[in-house]
């Protein structure tokens, strides 16, 4: 039995103010996701950059993701900062395995509404 039998499998959304999307676990600091990727079997994560005074930021989260090499299935980059999305999508794609898929922006509504549980309309 491998370790990611043992481990639930979600969904997971990094953002320290934006309402969470449903389907969703929602990580409000840079450690609470890094704890969850450690914890989970994480299938899609979405990451956001500015966590706020005194907290890791997107790209730190994403450096220590390769680090820990704790990566998820899927992976989005929702935030509003140009500077924080491109260092976040360098630091991954230079050392993500192959099976991992990158994404340079937000999830689209179909992947929100598949998340959710929703049928396509």
């Amino acid at each position: 039995m491998t370790n990611s039998e043992n481990k639930s499998k979600i969904h997971l959304y990094m953002d320290d103010w934006r309402p969470c999307p449903k389907g969703f676990a929602l990580a409000r600091t840079g450690e609470e996701c890094l704890m969850m990727l450690k914890e989970c079997e994480v299938d899609i994560l979405s990451l956001d950059h500015e966590m706020g005074p005194g907290e890791l930021s997107g790209s730190e989260v994403a450096a220590l993701i390769v680090a820990n090499g704790t990566f998820p299935r899927e992976i989005y980059l929702h935030t509003s900062s140009e500077y924080g999305r491109r260092s976040m999508y360098e630091t991954l794609y230079t050392a993500k395995p192959e099976h991992v898929v990158l994404h340079h922006g937000p999830m689209p509504e179909e992947v929100l509404r598949r998340a959710a549980g929703e049928s396509a309309q």
